[in-house]
């Protein structure tokens, strides 16, 4: 079997992924390496025979009171759909050009813009209805950002214009073997050759889940390089064996560069699959018709948001 995890980005030299391989009881992991081509990243997968199993760090679901207005039965319907819709990914300027249609925004940062007001502009009341249930803050986790925001560091629009408009919804238009957790149905009975099973991984709840905390921000590599030792003990417990490079690059803290917090992300990422893959962590779907139709959920996750919808 093969669990793979990318953190992804607009920008292709910031998607980054790490691969691990089942080998007996345990897992052989790689060092992060960029993406690269995103049309040949299935076929490779495939091409290897195994089970897939990948997890992405971006939204594969949307809010349930904008999914209200459609008429696909789900997010993978609505999702392949998106190749005859290219102005849907166009992002608003001003709250004028947003609607049901065109939810994205904004393009740039305008005076007195709000969550709130681009919620009331798309028919969801407060801004609560710009996010999933998964999106919201746990009692011990915070908030994710809402899937149509494309503004500032706390977002993930542009990671999804970016994953939807150019590779998943070509790739489900074009009959591509893709799964997609939690709407094809629990993560295991995904796992078949010639198929690649896919699921939203958030590194925020993977690091919580992990048992991990960072001393800082992850963008410092000071953060990066304190937790090493504690990262090491993570994927001792999982069975997972480094790569002499990926043990170098834990014991580097990912390095110094800019993409050091994207190699540490696609990392934690992977490890929380593997968990959830092995059953130390449970494939915990909620029993919410909205979640298993057009949210989706987090893997691994079983805390209830603080908030409900």
């Amino acid at each position: 079997m093969i669990a793979a995890h990318a953190d992804w980005s607009t920008d292709p030299r910031k998607r980054w992924m790490s691969v691990a391989r089942r080998q007996g009881t345990g897992w052989l992991a790689e060092s992060p390496r960029p993406v690269g081509d995103t049309a040949a990243l299935l076929p490779a997968f495939l091409a290897e025979g195994v089970p897939v199993a990948f997890g992405l760090d971006l939204p594969l679901g949307v809010p349930r009171r904008w999914a209200a207005g459609r008429v696909e039965p789900g997010f993978p319907d609505f999702l392949a759909g998106l190749v005859r819709d290219p102005g849907f990914f166009r992002v608003g300027v001003t709250l004028s050009e947003v609607s049901a249609a065109r939810p994205f925004y904004p393009a740039r940062g305008v005076k007195g813009m709000t969550r709130a007001a681009h919620a009331a502009a798309l028919g969801l009341g407060e801004a609560s209805g710009l996010s999933r249930l998964c999106d919201r803050a746990t009692a011990s986790r915070p908030a994710g950002a809402p899937v149509f925001w494309t503004l500032g560091a706390n977002q993930s629009g542009k990671a999804a214009i970016a994953a939807w408009r150019d590779w998943l919804a070509p790739a489900l238009a074009a009959g591509a073997p893709l799964a997609i957790w939690p709407y094809a149905g629990p993560l295991h009975g995904l796992l078949a050759r010639g198929q690649v099973a896919l699921a939203e991984v958030y590194p925020a709840e993977a690091l919580r889940q992990l048992g991990l905390k960072l001393s800082g921000s992850k963008r410092a590599a000071g953060p990066r390089l304190a937790l090493a030792g504690a990262l090491r003990a993570a994927m001792a417990r999982l069975k997972v064996v480094p790569s002499p490079a990926l043990s170098e690059a834990v014991a580097a803290g990912f390095g110094t560069d800019a993409a050091g917090e994207d190699r540490l992300d696609c990392v934690l990422g992977l490890l929380n699959l593997i968990a959830v893959l092995d059953g130390a962590r449970p494939d915990h779907i909620p029993d919410d018709p909205w979640i298993r139709r057009w949210e989706g959920w987090v893997l691994g996750q079983t805390e209830m948001p603080r908030v409900a919808a």
